[in-house]
């Protein structure tokens, strides 16, 4: 099992050059080794910003963040930072560089000075997690949108890190797209041990998590299980946010006297209970 990390945000706050607001008030939060942490939030509510806290790409304004209790104010310990907390952004196109696939996974390896032989290894073991070893040698354009992404969680995985943060990287995707890569997120969980920091629109995507913490104009105003948050349909809705469908549908026919639960997220759960009440 993978050695996972930590982060803690001790009274973080964040404000851009060119804004008189604070994109980040006040934040306190520890996602524990081996966590799968969703954060989501209305456009603006300070989500990719603290993500980007977290891989020390923006330093706090105020406050500390630590990764396995290293200081992103470090400047000594930066690179020790981002090889533990590996960061996939939104657009895959803007994260691979090389023309051929495994050459573009080897690149953070071969940049951290890792010897060939382990280089190669590294490589196989990636591509063999994110289910791409037969596309080692195609050429990345080639691919769709959600083996691009995939290709780019492969070369960060390929530095080995114990943290994987994931700001909307499914956002440019199709269904299928998504769905192969919030597969890829949830496998590296589960069966990598990896501690995930998911920041995404897509609320059928928190279900996954084991902790969702929704934000608003860059504080943390609800924190759970996914069970917990998104059984607060009227709520959530009044910070500009939606719910699984599934769930809203179990809200409203619970509204119209239907007996069901109102924390169900899937559709087999929903599938149980309508079975169950006919």
């Amino acid at each position: 099992m993978t050695i996972t990390a930590e982060i803690t945000a001790k009274d973080v706050c964040y404000q851009y050059t060119n804004s008189s607001a604070l994109a980040l008030n006040n934040i306190n939060l520890t996602i524990k080794p081996g966590e799968f942490v969703a954060i989501i939030g209305p456009n603006g509510s300070g989500k990719s910003t603290l993500a980007k806290l977290f891989n020390g790409i923006f330093l706090p304004t105020k406050g500390d963040i630590f990764v396995n209790g290293l200081n992103t104010k470090d400047k000594d310990k930066i690179w020790e930072i981002r090889q533990k907390a590996g960061m996939v952004f939104q657009n895959p196109d803007n994260q691979i560089v090389a023309t051929i696939v495994e050459e573009d996974v080897a690149f953070g390896p071969e940049n951290l000075g890792i010897p060939p032989k382990e280089i190669r290894q590294r490589i196989d073991e990636a591509l063999r997690t994110v289910e791409l070893t037969e596309f080692a040698n195609k050429a990345p354009h080639l691919l769709s949108g959600g083996q691009k992404q995939r290709v780019a969680i492969a070369g960060i995985l390929a530095m080995k890190p114990d943290c994987i943060i994931l700001d909307e990287p499914t956002a440019m995707l199709d269904p299928v797209g998504r769905k192969e890569v919030i597969s890829t997120v949830n496998k590296l969980n589960k069966q990598e041990g990896k501690t995930v920091v998911l920041i995404t629109h897509f609320m059928q995507e928190a279900v996954c998590a084991d902790r969702v913490l929704v934000m608003e104009k860059g504080r943390i105003v609800m924190e759970g299980k996914p069970r917990e948050i998104f059984s607060q349909v009227e709520e959530l809705k009044k910070h500009g946010l939606d719910v699984p469908q599934v769930t809203e549908l179990a809200y409203l026919l619970s509204k119209e006297n239907v007996p069901l639960p109102r924390d169900i997220l899937t559709v087999d759960e929903m599938v149980d209970c309508l079975c169950q009440l006919l």
